[in-house]
């Protein structure tokens, strides 16, 4: 046997070696990596899951915060109206000081003011062509 015959049996046996590895293992190789894909994928799920269950309870939480919040100011301006309200005589005191102070911020040029009987006196004839 001369040594070119050996080189070319020696070329053709790892070829035939390499090529039951590829036949072998990319099966094997893709089995492994589509688990690891699935696990990634799963992975990144709890993940998401739990951010999910997080920012529910910080804007549960949040929630919680500004109701008390906002039960707090309620009752800071239900002592200050009790304590306005006690200061100027009574429930109708305050609504006159309330009216007061409507009209004062009032831009119009015309007011009507309600009578004893809540109704307004209106001017129609002011209206009427002259």
């Amino acid at each position: 046997m001369n040594k070119n015959a050996g080189c070319t049996l020696a070329a053709i046996g790892v070829a035939v070696v390499l090529l039951l590895v590829v036949l072998i293992g990319y099966p094997q190789y893709r089995v492994y990596s589509q688990r690891l894909a699935g696990e990634a994928a799963l992975a990144e799920a709890q993940s998401s899951r739990q951010v999910a269950i997080l920012e529910a309870r910080a804007k549960k939480e949040s929630a919680i915060s500004l109701a008390e919040a906002e039960v707090i100011r309620a009752k800071g301006a239900a002592e200050a109206n009790a304590i306005l309200q006690n200061s100027l005589g009574g429930p109708e005191g305050y609504l006159r000081y309330l009216q007061i102070q409507a009209l004062e911020s009032s831009r119009a040029s015309l007011i009507y003011v309600p009578t004893e009987g809540g109704l307004p006196v209106t001017e129609a004839r002011r209206l009427a062509p002259q």
